[in-house]
């Protein structure tokens, strides 16, 4: 007689009874010892939550909010779906009517309530799985969510479902309940649904390390394939052909090549990019491979091979492979996590912006801070993810009278996934925020320096005319030299207020101009074809100095206003940066952030009295609530848009387009292929 038909369980195998229907509904019955909140207090959850419920996405599961105990929804339903699909493998001895009735919750939206803790996935996850035996057999003791007509969720108990769905509840037989509770379903399930998003945020984060490269001013070279080809780790393959084409048609990289002054290579996070994120790609891909190995599995025991007339006793319940992907997956995550936060650091640091101002502002550097707050708090986040990086398959303790010393934590594995996987959204969209500021600030760059530029040619042609030049084929090399020099200075003095940075930038020219009057003072005379009295020479200059110094802060502020009216960065950007943009600015209308902007509705500038709506008076307070109002606000609406889906339908046209665009290797990230797989199950279990 096979295991668990008359016999006892585990450490208690040695036991033997006549009454094998009962057994079945005692080993049920005492594994449900989960903690769960109260009924009433839950259904009060639920009920605030219906407003933020979100339908299915065409691109990721509904986030998985994890409640103080109990497993989220679309766990327990991946769960329901896995089960079902190792039992009608044939190998658990179940009747069809235990299929179908579990099968009918899953179409119906009845969804049990099960605890988040006390699994140690050692012999499958007996107790969660409990809560799903108990659920088809209609037990008054075990509460299930159902689909309300508003579209919420109501908890009522089961036995009231399946009256409510006119479905009878069903009697277990000899080993169907341990069937239904002996197997990794509920692991596998929440591992399942991490690794998806994570696949997905592995896309965006290569996304966002083109648009780092773009706000960084770097180059797409580090991403050539020789490199690669002399070093062809398939992730590193993967990742540097996708920033590659993600950066096509830029205007913002800088090709160093080509550069006139000394060699300038990139910082490591994102010259060495590629080489960082292919090792993650690799983790996540084996991974994958283990959870999708692990859905389409038999887990129980013993297992019944029909044909041969045989029971097998074994241990296809233990879960030491998903503990191994979901432990991979995080390590993973921790990864990604700390190259999106050196990139963001480093734009928000004018150590090291390559130009741009302190805490990516728009306004005056003594006045605003706008990004210093995401910099503490992406130190917080990746704090977290290091932290949550450690294995959880090291603490193993021995459980039940000593016959479980073996087991793989794999539920408690992937909880902790799942939260990695909403640090890193939260990190992500962070960075996303801070790289659209800077991408901001780049173009209006780009456009100040446009129109101040034929002022300058103007004026320094007219004063090297004043100094006595006449040799008009020196002039493009001192035009050139002098156009460097003010670049140079531009990107030197970001931590200023405009009006002294203007008349520092000026005055710096200085030196160089008395280089060229190829004497410390020139001659004193005036004379046709003689050089200039000193007098003279010094006037010019100073008015020189003076005019450019105006003509750079008037430019400043005309472009300033135009841009802050119609901020526009897409003319500059590559064909990723530029899809990843348009949906921050446009889809999601998180604005080019400013004084302006950030202000409280309604509130004044002490200096000025100028309220937040520009016009001395105050703004409608629905619609700042509309906006939104502080840096919190913006980072909180592109992060429910990571973790709802819809900007993940973003990222992946980009990756869609590099596929369409070259024959280049097949993505990492395996998603579809899980999909197909779960997709499979789902057919044969219906058939």
């Amino acid at each position: 007689m096979p295991r668990g038909v008359n016999t006892g369980f585990g450490g208690s195998a040695d036991t033997r009874t006549r009454g094998v229907q009962e057994l079945q509904l005692t080993l049920i019955r005492e594994l449900h010892y989960g903690i769960l909140n109260s009924s009433s207090a839950q259904a009060s959850a639920k009920e605030e939550e219906k407003p933020t419920l979100r339908p299915f996405r065409k691109h990721v599961l509904p986030p998985a909010e994890v409640t103080l105990n109990e497993i989220p929804h679309s766990w327990v339903r991946a769960a329901l779906l896995i089960r079902l699909n190792s039992l009608v493998s044939g190998y658990s001895s179940v009747r069809l009517v235990v299929v179908q009735r579990m099968c009918d919750l899953l179409n119906l939206g009845i969804t049990p309530q099960v605890p988040l803790r006390g699994s140690i996935s050692a012999s499958g996850d007996l107790s969660p799985l409990s809560y799903l035996s108990g659920a088809i057999q209609g037990k008054s003791t075990i509460n299930v969510w159902t689909r309300s007509l508003e579209g919420g969720s109501t908890l009522v108990t089961a036995a009231q479902a399946l009256a409510d769905n006119g479905l009878s509840r069903v009697d277990l037989g000899p080993k169907e309940g341990l069937a239904i509770v002996n197997g990794t379903a509920i692991s596998a399930g929440a591992a399942a649904l991490a690794m998806h998003e994570a696949h997905h945020l592995v896309v965006l984060a290569q996304v966002m390390t083109a648009m780092s490269v773009e706000a960084l001013c770097g180059t797409d070279e580090s991403f050539d394939p020789l490199f690669a080809k002399v070093r062809p780790h398939p992730g590193q393959i993967e990742a540097s052909n996708n920033i590659l084409h993600f950066l096509r048609d830029s205007k913002l990289i800088c090709r160093h090549q080509s550069r006139d002054d000394a060699l300038r290579q990139d910082r490591y996070s994102i010259r060495t990019a590629a080489q960082w994120i292919g090792p993650a790609l690799e983790d996540l891909a084996l991974a994958h491979h283990q959870i999708v190995i692990e859905i389409n599995s038999v887990t129980d025991n013993p297992l019944i091979d029909a044909s041969n007339n045989r029971s097998l006793h074994g241990g296809n319940f233990q879960a030491r492979s998903l503990t191994s992907a979901t432990e991979k997956t995080r390590s993973a995550i921790q990864t990604i996590g700390r190259m999106l936060f050196t990139q963001c650091t480093e734009l928000i640091n004018p150590a090291t912006s390559q130009g741009l101002p302190p805490n990516l502002v728009a306004d005056e550097p003594s006045s605003s801070f706008v990004m210093k707050a995401v910099d503490l708090m992406v130190a917080a986040l990746q704090s977290e993810l290091g932290f949550l990086a450690n294995p959880v398959g090291s603490h193993v303790q021995t459980a039940e009278m000593g016959n479980q010393a073996l087991n793989s934590l794999a539920l408690i594995s992937a909880r902790y996934t799942h939260t990695a996987v909403d640090v890193l959204s939260q990190l992500a969209a962070a960075h996303l925020l801070a790289l659209c500021q800077a991408l901001d600030l780049r173009a209006m760059m780009r456009r100040f320096l446009e129109q101040v530029k034929p002022g300058f040619v103007e004026k320094t042609m007219a004063l090297l005319k004043a100094m006595g030049m006449t040799d008009v084929s020196s002039w493009d090399k001192h035009l050139s030299d002098l156009w460097n020099l003010f670049l140079a200075r531009l990107e030197q003095t970001t931590r200023m207020d405009a009006q002294p940075r203007f008349n520092s930038i000026a005055k710096s020219l200085i030196p160089y101009l008395i280089d060229i009057a190829n004497s410390p003072l020139p001659c004193v005379s005036d004379a046709p074809g003689q050089s200039l009295s000193s007098e003279l020479f010094l006037g010019n200059i100073t008015s020189y100095t003076n005019n450019l110094a105006v003509l750079c802060l008037n430019t400043h502020h005309v472009v300033q206003e135009t841009y802050f009216t119609h901020h526009d960065a897409t003319p500059f950007l590559g064909s990723a940066p530029k899809r990843m943009y348009e949906y921050i600015r446009y889809t999601l209308e998180v604005p080019f952030l400013r004084t302006q902007v950030m202000q409280t509705p309604g509130s004044c500038s002490p200096r000025t009295n100028v309220c937040a709506n520009g016009k001395g008076e105050g703004v409608d307070e629905s619609e700042g609530r509309k906006k939104g109002k502080t840096v919190g606000d913006y980072v909180s609406r592109i992060y429910e848009a990571i973790r709802n889906g819809d900007l993940y339908g973003a990222s992946m046209a980009c990756l869609r387009d590099v596929r369409a665009n070259t024959d280049a290797p097949k993505q990492v990230d395996q998603s579809a292929e899980m999909t197909t797989m779960k997709g499979e199950g789902a057919k044969r279990i219906v058939a």
